[in-house]
């Protein structure tokens, strides 16, 4: 795959269709389902001191639900989805931070007093 294959790759895989997914119509409702989307590609060529060349690149993408677009009686309202991982993560990074503080304050108040 050359450079030119490489991106022409990386722009299809980067469209619109990988942010907002096909309309879900259900008892009234209209979902339209959201993600946020990123990707990035890079390529290189160059060439030794013999007269070698080289030549590559790569891409890569990712992508998370974001929410979705709820629309019912003409009104649209934003339902934001819940990563429960970041949640959890950082409910533990408070409790670990929260159990430091409070030990350095007892040791704190344990040797002045």
């Amino acid at each position: 795959m050359n450079v030119e294959e490489l991106y022409a790759a990386a722009k299809d895989t980067m469209t619109v269709k990988r942010v907002y997914a096909e309309p879900i119509e259900r008892d009234g409702l209209t979902l339209i389902p959201a993600a946020a989307v990123a990707g990035g590609a890079g390529s290189g060529s160059g060439h030794d001191k013999d007269g070698g060349e080289g030549s590559g690149g790569g891409f890569g993408t990712g992508a998370k639900p974001a929410g979705m677009y709820i629309i019912k009686d003409g009104q649209v309202r934003w339902q934001p989805a819940v990563d429960a991982n970041r949640v959890i993560t950082v409910a533990g990074v408070i409790v670990v931070t929260a159990l430091i503080v409070g030990a350095r304050l007892a040791r704190l108040i344990r040797d002045s007093g």
